[in-house]
């Protein structure tokens, strides 16, 4: 049972905040045909519900930090789409200042510990932060995501082990989506299912429907618990699917058009809405309202980010270190 409760506004909160998320992407994806948004940008179109099914079981002080798949995961976290769409566009205002782009949102006020270009790189700070967590003594956890090609680093295996041996407060998540770039799952192991490589360290494992919404909070809810009650990590594979390519570049011609309508057929957007007008929780006016205020949204932060100012030259030899005055920096 789930000691987070479902509600009606769990509901309504998942599918403000999916729809958010989808809404973001496509802009994205527009403005980068625009030669608005450079260098690389992979969305996250498709997978909302595994960052949304997590957010409604975690609480504010909770760090996470994925991929370079990262902007649902920044916006779940309370980020504004201003200071995201700025950052995207290269400008001073976006919350890595313009100079971290698609793969690097963070923010330290909403515990956002980074998207991160490094395959697996996040794996070992995420139970680092866990670590961290444990140390001071408090209850927070540090919810740690990676894709499927990330479970083949060694780095994926020397965390587990830390973190099991440690017990500490960390849910490792696989969003397994079948692909790790164009190289499907099938194609790198001959075990296909994840979540059993948990079992080598003896860490609590399991494969969850990634869109399904309810099965993602569900599953993390469980997780969540024995972090904050010391009783250590969580392993879950979330599988689910992305409905563009890896990035931008990538036009996908690795999958059929009948896998992709398949998945489509599973959107947790469509199914979210279903579920909310069965248990009449709202009505048709409510989603207009919010595609409405979410288009508003979309707009201003793209407003924004165009009317910001792009970073000073100067600005380059800055964060490079830990304090800037640190004797190597000049500028």
């Amino acid at each position: 049972m789930s000691s987070t409760p479902i509600t009606k506004d769990t509901y309504l909160e998942w599918y403000k905040s999916m729809l958010l998320m989808r809404k973001f992407e496509e802009k994205s994806g527009q403005l980068y045909g625009q030669q608005k948004i450079r260098g690389f940008c992979h969305l996250y179109i498709g997978q909302e519900a595994v960052i949304a099914g997590t957010m409604s079981v975690l609480e504010p002080e909770d760090s996470i930090l994925t991929s370079y798949r990262d902007h649902a995961h920044a916006l779940a976290k309370g980020m504004s789409a201003d200071v995201c769409m700025a950052e995207l566009f290269g400008k001073e205002t976006g919350c890595s200042k313009g100079k971290g782009g698609s793969m690097h949102f963070f923010s330290k006020e909403h515990k956002m510990m980074g998207g991160h270009g490094i395959v697996g790189g996040q794996i070992p700070l995420g139970a680092g932060i866990a670590f961290a967590e444990q140390y001071q003594g408090t209850k927070n956890v540090s919810v740690c995501f990676m894709g499927d090609g990330a479970v083949r680093q060694g780095a994926f295996h020397e965390s587990m082990n830390m973190a099991m041996l440690w017990k500490l407060p960390v849910i490792f998540v696989c969003e397994n989506n079948g692909y790790a770039m164009g190289t499907s799952l099938e194609r790198t192991t001959n075990m296909k299912d994840i979540y059993k490589m948990g079992s080598a360290y003896d860490m609590p494992s399991e494969p969850v429907d990634g869109m399904d919404v309810v099965a993602v909070h569900t599953a993390m809810d469980e997780a969540v618990r024995r972090a904050r009650e010391g009783e250590g990590p969580t392993f879950l594979e979330v599988r689910t699917y992305r409905y563009k390519g890896h990035s931008m570049s990538d036009p996908a011609k690795y999958r059929t058009k009948e896998e992709l309508e398949e998945y489509k057929g599973k959107d947790p957007l469509i199914s979210t809405k279903k579920a909310i007008l069965e248990n009449k929780y709202a009505d048709e006016e409510w989603f207009k309202e919010v595609d409405q205020n979410v288009k508003k949204e979309i707009a201003g932060a793209v407003k924004f980010a165009e009317e910001s100012d792009y970073p000073d030259p100067s600005e380059i030899y800055k964060d490079v270190y830990a304090q800037e005055d640190y004797p190597f920096v000049r500028g």
